[in-house]
């Protein structure tokens, strides 16, 4: 069978060791992003690793205009229609502070944008019978914490969000996996203050690959997370109010 998959925030690290996995595998790849020598050189990179088709195309999660032209060109495609969401923005905490107009961008980038645009590509799945939505969020979304509670709380909607999809999509033939990846060594993380047990973009694509193979709703990548968070999901407010993590 024929398979697409539509990366938005192509060019990210985890999105780029993704989208070389699923082009090993032969897959189409529709890389969207809004650097376009970076996409036109992941492009290239994924042709030569098997890819069935691989093209670079304009995204912009906070410019909604162009969602429509991105859908159209995903439907144009035989067979499975996939999409794999590593969109996302985190300004430091303390910049959001000191100029709260982030908020807005943060909020776009990590969940409305994402979750706006899926919801344009759910009828194409429905229609298909088949299709499976990533949608990666972060253990920031799990928790409300001092160091990061405005780019944690747009990746909890964003949860939510994929939470409701997935029961949309599961009585389609669908399925949505929702991701929650720890510290990862990406752009977005270097330099922050904290980092510990730190995983390779490579691992989280590996991660991500085999939950949709296993059809898992949640997974936490490396999967140790799951019970670090539910260590922090449970301590008591007055306790983890005092926290400084």
């Amino acid at each position: 069978m024929n398979r697409t998959w539509i990366v938005l925030g192509a060019t990210s690290a985890m999105a780029c060791a993704f989208a070389r996995q699923v082009a090993s595998d032969g897959a189409a790849v529709l890389l969207a992003g809004r650097d376009g020598e970076d996409l036109a050189a992941l492009a290239a990179d994924c042709a030569l690793r098997g890819a069935r088709l691989a093209e670079p195309v304009a995204f912009d999660a906070r410019d909604p205009a162009g969602f429509a032209a991105l859908i159209e060109r995903a439907r144009a495609e035989d067979g499975e229609i996939n999409a794999a969401v590593f969109v996302g923005s985190m300004p430091a905490q303390g910049a959001i502070d000191a100029d709260p107009a982030l908020i807005d961008g943060t909020v776009t980038d990590s969940f409305t944008g994402p979750a706006r645009f899926l919801h344009l590509l759910a009828p194409v799945i429905e229609e298909r019978g088949m299709g499976t939505v990533v949608g990666v969020g972060s253990v920031a979304g799990d928790r409300g914490r001092l160091g990061n509670y405005v780019y944690g709380a747009a990746k909890a909607g964003f949860h939510t969000y994929l939470s409701g999809l997935r029961n949309r999509l599961t009585r389609a033939g669908g399925h949505v996996v929702t991701v929650k990846p720890g510290f990862v060594d990406t752009a977005m993380t270097w330099g922050l203050p904290g980092m510990f047990l730190v995983a390779s973009p490579e691992k989280v694509a590996a991660d991500i690959l085999k939950a949709v193979r296993r059809r898992r709703n949640v997974i936490y990548t490396p999967a140790f997370w799951a019970l670090i968070m539910l260590i922090i999901r449970h301590i008591p407010e007055p306790i983890f109010k005092k926290m400084k993590i």
